[in-house]
């Protein structure tokens, strides 16, 4: 059954997310003021939770559901930037720099998001050492994983490119009861604008992947039936 998220309003202190999240190391005093400004909403499958070209009042911080971090291309096209999940933050960049969105959060399911205030969050963190460290170390990786995504785009053909997706959309959202289908229904052209590529040429090769016993398809999901050869398509190095 799934959950009734109109009813859930996590505690900071206690959050099941907490410990996955840039919170992790906050001091729990600092925990306990935001949870009494924190305001939790519930976004539908579709709706959006900040759009590009708008300033950034707060911070948003997931506690259930996934999202997509996208922005429109020079050709109007979407780019998925980044997946989002439970105990990730979103719209700390616009809110660090003070500047507007880049890009926009829509919820892919419903989600429930909590929205702390910016002037309380810049607060905490300016008296807050642990939490400023953190921030640094997931600011740290998040450029890491920019900085790959760039090199790969430059360098890697779709094929690789598709199969390295697959593995990370997985990564980010873990795997279904049966142990190989992803946790994550994304539309093919989604996974193709986290690809970096045309929407045809998702649909083609995901079939050739199909073909090739890699994976199976149903409709949105998909499900990995050969991970050894769904790693060494994705030709990943350590």
């Amino acid at each position: 059954m799934k959950p009734d998220l109109e009813a859930s309003v996590p505690d900071c202190v206690h959050c099941s997310k907490r410990f996955s999240s840039v919170f992790c190391r906050a001091e729990v005093e600092n925990l306990r003021v935001v949870n009494e400004h924190k305001v939790c909403s519930v976004y539908k499958k579709g709706q959006m939770i900040f759009n590009e070209g708008n300033y950034a009042f707060g911070l948003f911080c997931i506690n259930a559901g996934k999202l997509k971090i996208s922005r429109n291309g020079d050709d109007g096209r979407e780019v998925i930037l980044r997946l989002a999940k439970p105990g990730d933050i979103i719209g700390y960049k616009a809110l660090l720099t003070n500047d507007k969105y880049s890009a926009s959060a829509v919820a892919l399911d419903d989600c429930n998001v909590c929205f702390i205030p910016k002037d309380l969050f810049l607060k905490i963190l300016k008296s807050d050492s642990s939490l400023s460290i953190e921030l640094m170390r997931m600011l740290s990786a998040e450029l890491g994983k920019v900085e790959t995504k760039l090199t790969h785009l430059a360098q890697k053909p779709v094929r690789e490119r598709l199969a390295e997706t697959l593995l990370f959309i997985k990564e980010t959202y873990g795997l279904e009861a049966d142990g190989q289908t992803i946790n994550a229904k994304l539309s093919r052209e989604e996974i193709a604008n986290i690809v970096g590529t045309a929407t045809e040429s998702a649909i083609r090769l995901l079939s050739e992947f199909r073909k090739d016993g890699i994976i199976e398809l149903d409709g949105k999901s998909i499900r990995i039936t050969n991970p050894d050869k769904l790693v060494r398509t994705a030709n990943l190095q350590d």
